[in-house]
């Protein structure tokens, strides 16, 4: 399969492209979330993607004639603006870090109310 219909040129992989990995590897690759960050699930997924890209870059965001590279037009594929400069990045990595805050906040609140719900403390005599 050639490589240009496995990525969007906008940024990210296109079906085939997810198809083609997922059985390549084994993996599990889903669509980049665009929308709002509302569910947990997609906190999670959304603050990791941002943090692990944007944190610490491992490219250039810009090519040398200013047009954004890959990596940059990722976050497009994710529904963020493509960011051109270092500082713009660690904004999309700042972003990473309170969804994931929301995420924990979340998952702790529900994992108390189940635990309390069905659950009785033994206590061992």
């Amino acid at each position: 399969m050639k490589q240009e219909r496995l990525k969007d040129p906008k940024g990210g992989l296109t079906a085939a492209g997810r198809r083609y990995f997922n059985k390549k590897e084994g993996s599990h690759l889903k669509p980049g979330v665009k929308g709002k960050a509302d569910t947990p699930e997609k906190m999670k997924r959304k603050g990791s993607f941002l943090r692990r890209h944007f944190a610490h870059p491992s490219g250039p965001l810009v090519k040398e004639n200013g047009e954004p590279t890959r990596l940059a037009l990722s976050a497009k594929a994710w529904g963020e603006k493509v960011p051109k400069t270092k500082a713009e990045a660690k904004k999309l990595a700042a972003k990473g870090t309170r969804l994931l805050g929301r995420y924990h906040k979340a998952h702790d609140k529900a994992g108390t109310k189940s635990a309390k719900r069905g659950t009785k403390k033994r206590t061992l005599h």
